[in-house]
Order: structure tokens, then C-alpha cells, then sequence
């Protein structure tokens, strides 16, 4: 039985090439189900996806988010996704290519969001997460911390945690730490 189904995708990809056409990759569940979620996108005005890669590599892309409200208004915070082939029984890996100051993304990029991790489940989609991020930046959460610096000062200073948010969206320094200008 095995070796029938490797006769017939041998034969179709015989076809393919007796027709012109080059040899069609055959997708992954989890590039089927990433392509149906991407077509499915409802993203706010302020958030925009690109494939550095070309539409070809559906499974790398990013997300730049531009906050219209909260403490990071006016910035712009540029995210990598990396979608397993096991998608969505595997969460996307995300990484936050903008340095900022921030409770739930530390100084290497690293995203504490829950539905990143254990509150993960195959139903969410990527427009759940990218809904999830621009969440980080109107509601930072001082509670689940990744920069527990941030994280203090938020909870016990919010003007100073303003302040330090507007240098370092600025492009200064808070504390030894600088910050390239995201506004």
C-alpha cells in the first residue's frame, strides 16, 4: 500500500513536469493552516505584516505594531514569527526586534505572553496573537514579568515608567541600558 501511494505521487509530479510546470512542493498542515489564518487576517490599522523572504516562505514573517494609545504611542515595534510545520499544535515562536523598554519583553526580545506558552491551545490563530502583542502595549501587565525592572517601576512609579518609556522610544538611556529611537 505504501508504495502505491509513492507510485502515484511520483506520477503526478511526472505530470507536472510533462506539463511545464515545476515540481509542486507538497505543504504541511501547519503551511495550510498558517495560509488560512493569514488570508482570515482582521489586523487593526495599526498593525502591518511582511515577508522579508517573499510570499514563498509563509512560515517567516514579521508584524510591525504602531500603538495608538497607552504608554507606547507613536512607536514602532517590529516582531519575527517563527511558524513550525507542526503549527498550530506548536505555538509560533515571536521575538521582538525593536529593543524596548517594557515589563513583558526583555532587553533580547524574549515575549511573556501567555498564549505563547502553556495557555497555548490549536484554536488559536495569528491574529490572536498579533491582538495579544498590541495588548502588551496599551495594558503592560507589572504581574508576569520578563524585565522585572520595568516591572517594579510600573508597579510602584507609572510617571517615572512613562518617562523612561518616552526616553527610551526617544533613543536615550535608562539606567546603562540604550535604546535606538523607535519613534
Amino acid at each position: 500500500m505504501i508504495r502505491l501511494f509513492k507510485v502515484k505521487e511520483k506520477q503526478r509530479e511526472l505530470a507536472g513536469n510533462a506539463n511545464g510546470g515545476a515540481p509542486t512542493k507538497k505543504q504541511s498542515a501547519g503551511e495550510l493552516r498558517l495560509h488560512k489564518d493569514i488570508s482570515e487576517l482582521n489586523l487593526p490599522k495599526s498593525c502591518v505584516m511582511s515577508f522579508p523572504n517573499g510570499k514563498d516562505d509563509l512560515m517567516n514573517f514579521e508584524v510591525s505594531i504602531r500603538p495608538d494609545d497607552g504608554y507606547y504611542l507613536g512607536g514602532t515595534f517590529m516582531f519575527s514569527f517563527q511558524v513550525s510545520p507542526i503549527y498550530p499544535h506548536e505555538a509560533p515562536k515571536v521575538k521582538c526586534k525593536t529593543k524596548l523598554y517594557h515589563p513583558n519583553i526583555d532587553l533580547e526580545g524574549n515575549v511573556c505572553l501567555n498564549i505563547l506558552r502553556e495557555d497555548w491551545k490549536p484554536v488559536l490563530n495569528i491574529n490572536t496573537i498579533i491582538y495579544g502583542l498590541y495588548h502588551l502595549f496599551t495594558e503592560p501587565n507589572s504581574e508576569d514579568p520578563l524585565n522585572h525592572d520595568a516591572a517594579a517601576v510600573l508597579r510602584d512609579n507609572p510617571k517615572m515608567f512613562e518617562a523612561n518609556v518616552r526616553r527610551a522610544m526617544a533613543g536615550g538611556y535608562v539606567g546603562q541600558t540604550f535604546f535606538q529611537r523607535c519613534l
